[in-house]
């Protein structure tokens, strides 16, 4: 009799280290910081809580911006006109024979300083432009789970403007003892107590800084209809 129960102590045991429970999650959740310093002028707080679908989340002023761009724009022009006249003069002048060597070496000199300006206004255009576009963020598919500034608010580089999510798929992450680990691997995965066509997505072969006898395992869950449920995990 002794022996029996023994033995029913032994088979509890190893059914119940192939039993999991862990929190469906999104399977990404971003957290988006600035890039740009300026003043918040916009923020979606309808769009909170829900799906965006190309919806703009927070905006910053880019004002000055713009007006540096349309002045800068105007300012490359007029270079590219001048560069014209005067690589035209510097022709004239090769033509003519009174003109010095003296004279064409300052044309092409001239010429020189007008191009090297315009690159280095080329670079300004593409730098205001860029950040012009920093400033509004469009998410196109995204659960904005949290928008973390107000209007008002001045932001930096670096500071959290709001936090979304990826629901494409849900990701549970559970941590399997290390004498397991190469068990489960070829065994079928049940979810709720019903058995899946799933597959261990990422199974660590380090042990986890927090479970030092564990490895971290992630199962991918394909489009879920929930999330944030807690499920139960078996490998059988």
């Amino acid at each position: 009799m002794k022996k029996t129960v023994i033995a029913i102590i032994l088979l509890g045991t190893v059914g119940y280290a192939s039993e999991y429970y862990a929190k469906l999650n999104p399977i990404n959740t971003y957290n988006i910081k600035s890039s740009v310093s300026g003043k918040v002028i916009y923020i979606n707080d309808k769009i909170e809580s829900t799906l965006a679908n190309n919806n703009t989340i927070v905006q910053i002023d880019a004002k000055i911006d713009e007006i540096s761009l349309t002045q800068s724009k105007i300012k490359l022009k007029n270079l590219k006109e001048t560069l014209k006249i005067q690589k035209n003069i510097l022709k004239s002048y090769q033509k003519v024979s009174s003109k010095s060597k003296y004279d064409k070496d300052n044309q092409k000199i001239t010429i020189l300083n007008i191009a090297s300006t315009i690159s280095d206004l080329e670079t300004t255009i593409a730098t205001l432009e860029d950040q012009i576009a920093k400033k509004t963020l469009t998410e196109k598919n995204s659960y904005i789970y949290d928008i973390a500034v107000e209007v008002g608010d001045y932001v930096t580089p670096g500071v959290l403007l709001y936090s979304s999510m990826d629901l494409s798929a849900g990701k549970l992450e559970i941590y399997i003892p290390i004498s397991d680990a190469q068990e489960i691997k070829n065994k079928k995965i049940f979810i709720d107590g019903v058995e899946t066509s799933l597959q261990i997505s990422k199974l660590s072969e380090i042990a986890d800084a927090t479970h030092i006898s564990s490895y971290k395992c992630e199962i991918i869950i394909p489009s879920p209809e929930n999330f944030s449920n807690l499920v139960k995990i078996e490998f059988k």
